[in-house]
């Protein structure tokens, strides 16, 4: 997966002062100027099936949340906003996006998001709930690893919500959930200009 300069969203460094932009985007219902850089996913805007993830969600529980592919942070960011008593983990295999998140979460005052690599989150730490865009171009091989990676760590009765657009995969992926975790309960949480919301929740492990 590219943005639109180019560059692959696994290859970034941090961006430079000259090369971070503002970009204002809606955070928990309030409108924010934030840090945005080339070499992330959607670095200009807010991207659809985000916003869709975030107009299906309630605030999230309390406990320890993850954003799983944080990109420069809007889902951590909300999560945090709504649920200040909770710990946001905003992952990405992208530093570039990781230093993004950790600007703006410093510019929104929200000292709850800790964002690192996928294996810098200890191994003890289960999950009251995780919201994902996943990065579904990566490839259905990477894309399951990452689903096997995390979904066992939610805690009994927690749930995962990933946004998938339609035409890339959403029902296949919603049918090998199900066939792959058959404890859970898989379902689709919402559909909505193009994309899917689904939800899994987690059964007795």
């Amino acid at each position: 997966m590219s943005d639109e300069t180019g560059d692959h969203y696994f290859t970034a460094r941090p961006a430079s002062a000259g090369e971070r932009r503002t970009l204002r985007v809606r955070i928990a219902g309030v409108e924010r100027d934030l840090e945005t850089a080339g070499g992330v996913f959607s670095p200009g805007r807010l991207d659809l099936g985000t916003e869709v993830l975030l107009r299906t969600l309630d605030a999230p529980p309390p406990g320890d949340l993850l954003d799983l592919g944080c990109g420069w942070g809007p889902v951590a960011l909300t999560m945090a906003t709504l649920t200040p008593g909770a710990t946001v983990w905003a992952v990405d295999v992208n530093e570039r996006a990781l230093d993004l998140v950790r600007r703006n979460a410093e510019i929104l005052g929200l000292s709850n998001v800790r964002a690192c690599l996928p294996e810098d989150v200890p191994q003890d730490v289960r999950l009251a709930e995780i919201w994902s865009n996943p990065p579904i171009r990566v490839g259905k091989g990477v894309l399951h690893e990452m689903m096997d990676a995390w979904l066992p760590r939610l805690v009994p009765g927690a749930a995962a919500y990933l946004v998938v657009q339609r035409n890339l995969g959403a029902d296949s992926l919603l049918r090998w959930l199900a066939e792959r975790f058959p404890e859970d309960t898989v379902t689709k949480a919402a559909s909505a200009k193009g994309f899917r919301v689904l939800e899994v929740r987690a059964g007795v492990r």
